[in-house]
């Protein structure tokens, strides 16, 4: 999880993100959809949406508090790709579901089976 702490009118309030906070919006589950496949820069990432360069960059360092994305540069660019040990830890989250709803859904075509006979 990633604390931010921003400062206004005298007050400090944090802001904590998690990568489930960050993956619950379509626009950063493209993005991390688009960098898993090979890494991007920014620019790259932008032209693949109807928003602004901005919003995208936005997304981008959302992501990459969460760790979710990882930077490199060459040159001048920068480019982003996926962190598959955070992605990880949302597999790692998810499986205990996805083992339980398999079960079910087998559970539930045995008695279908059973059922038409």
């Amino acid at each position: 999880m990633t604390s931010l702490y921003l400062q206004s009118n005298n007050c400090v309030m944090e802001i904590r993100r998690d990568v489930f906070q960050a993956i619950a919006d379509p626009t950063r589950r493209a993005i991390l959809s688009l960098v898993a496949i090979q890494s991007m820069t920014p620019g790259a990432i932008a032209e693949n949406f109807n928003s602004s360069r901005q919003t995208i960059s936005k997304h981008i360092q959302i992501l990459s508090e969460c760790e979710l994305l990882n930077q490199t540069q060459n040159g001048r660019e920068i480019y982003y790709h996926l962190n598959p040990l955070k992605m990880k830890e949302i597999d790692n989250f998810i499986e205990p579901f996805r083992k339980m709803w398999d079960e079910r859904f087998n559970k539930l075509e045995a008695i279908m089976k059973n059922y038409k006979k």
